[in-house]
C-alpha cells in the first residue's frame, strides 16, 4: 500500500514491507541529514507544525526533515497562542489551518485530538504523539535505529530479547515501538515497570497472538538479565490522573553502568526515547553510561532526521525523486558528531 496522502496516526498502519521500503529510503537520505548531500523534493511545500504540547527533539526533529528536502515550515507551540483560547473547536482549527499548508504534524495531550483534527482536514496529519496514546515516528527512528546497531554487530532482531523499563503504562513511545516489534519474529518482549505501570493488556497480547514470548516483571535485575536491548523511558508524570504516584518507583529502576554491566549481555544496545529525568530521586538512565559506546540515545535522535524525511517524502508522494535529485552540499561540515559518539557512527 502506498503511503502517498495517508494520515500517520499509529503504527498499526505500517506492515513489513512499509517498513523496509521507508528504511531503504531513509539509508538513502542519511548524507542530506548530515548535511553532506541536499536534496528539494519538497521545494515549495508548506508544513504545519502544530504543537499544543512541549517538545523538543520530536519538533526540531520533523522542522529539520521537512526543510532539509526543500519545504518550508510555519510553526505554532502551545494552545496559548491559538484561537482555541477564543473558544474554537479542534475541527474548525483543522478546516482553516489545512487552508495555509500541504501536510500538518500535530502533538495533543489529548489522546483523540490529533484523530479528530485528521478527520476534520484534507491535507495528510502525522502524529507527532497523542496525550498517552502512541508516537508513531518515534517508534519508526527507534526501529531505524536498532535495525543499524544489529546490522553493524552483525546481529538479527528475530530471537532477540528486548527489555522495556520505565512507566510502560503511560509511556507512548514503548506503546508504539511495541506495535512495531509485533510484526518481527521470535522476539523475548520482558517488560520492567512498578505493578502500578504495567503495559496496556492489549498490546502485550497483540504480541503474544504473534507468537511472541512476554514476560513481566518488577525486578530490573531480572528483567534486564541477558537483554540484547534495553529500552528505558522516564516516568510521565504530566499523565498521572489525580490518584496516581509514582512511590513505588525506587532507585532499583535506575538503568546504571552497574546493572547494565552486572546482568546484560556485552553487546547490549541502550535506548531511551529522550528527554531523560536528571533530577535527584528520578531513578532514569543514569549519565554514567555516557561514553559508553553502547549508549545509542543520541544515534537515536540523529535517526530522526533521515527517518522523519523518509515519511514526508513518501506521504508526499516524492519519495522516487530522490535519488535523482541528490547533489553535493558546500558548505563545511565537521568529520565528527559529538566529542562522546562511538568511533563506528563518527565514521560512517
Amino acid at each position: 500500500m502506498s503511503l502517498t496522502g495517508k494520515h500517520i496516526l499509529s503504527c498499526d498502519l505500517f506492515d513489513r514491507d512499509m517498513l523496509e521500503e521507508l528504511f531503504l529510503l531513509a539509508d538513502l537520505l542519511q548524507p542530506v541529514a548530515r548535511g553532506h548531500r541536499v536534496c528539494r523534493v519538497l521545494e515549495g511545500a508548506v508544513l504545519g507544525s502544530l504543537f499544543f504540547e512541549a517538545s523538543t527533539r520530536t519538533r526540531l526533529s520533523f522542522d529539520s526533515a521537512f526543510l532539509r528536502l526543500g519545504g518550508a515550515v510555519s510553526d505554532t507551540t502551545g494552545v496559548t497562542v491559538t484561537s482555541i483560547t477564543k473558544g474554537e473547536s479542534l475541527a474548525d482549527t483543522s478546516r482553516v489551518v489545512s487552508g495555509y499548508f500541504d501536510v500538518l504534524v500535530v502533538r495533543h495531550p489529548d489522546e483523540q485530538a490529533v484523530h479528530e483534527i485528521a478527520s476534520a482536514t484534507h491535507v495528510p496529519v502525522l502524529n507527532g504523539g497523542n496525550g498517552g496514546g502512541e508516537h508513531p515516528t518515534q517508534a519508526l527512528l527507534d526501529l531505524y535505529t536498532l535495525r543499524s546497531e544489529f546490522a553493524r554487530m552483525g546481529k538479527s532482531l528475530k530471537g532477540s530479547r528486548i527489555a522495556l523499563i520505565g512507566d510502560l503504562r503511560h509511556g507512548r513511545t514503548v506503546h508504539s515501538l511495541l506495535r512495531l516489534l509485533s510484526l518481527y519474529e521470535g522476539l523475548t518482549i520482558v517488560c520492567v515497570s512498578p505493578p502500578s505501570l504495567p503495559m496496556p493488556r492489549e498490546l502485550l497480547d497483540r504480541a503474544a497472538r504473534r507468537g511472541h514470548r512476554i514476560e513481566e516483571t518488577d525486578n530490573a535485575s531480572v528483567g534486564l538479565k541477558d537483554a540484547d536491548v534495553v529500552y528505558a523511558t522516564r516516568i510521565q508524570k504530566e499523565r498521572f490522573t489525580s490518584t496516581e504516584t509514582a512511590f513505588d518507583y525506587s532507585a532499583d529502576f535506575r538503568v546504571d553502568g552497574a546493572l547494565v554491566n552486572g546482568v546484560c549481555k556485552p553487546e547490549v544496545v541502550i535506548m531511551h526515547p529522550l528527554p531523560r529525568d536528571s533530577t535527584a530521586g528520578a531513578n532514569d538512565l543514569s549519565n554514567d553510561l555516557d561514553q559508553d559506546v553502547r549508549l545509542a540515545i543520541f544515534r537515536q535522535t540523529d535517526a530522526g532526521i533521515p527517518t522523519r524525511m523518509a515519511l514526508f517524502a513518501s506521504v508526499l508522494g516524492v519519495a522516487h525523486q530522490v535519488g535523482s535529485s541528490l547533489r553535493d552540499a558546500d558548505w563545511y561540515r565537521p568529520k565528527y558528531i559529538g566529542p562522546n559518539d562511538a568511533p563506528f557512527y563518527s565514521l560512517q
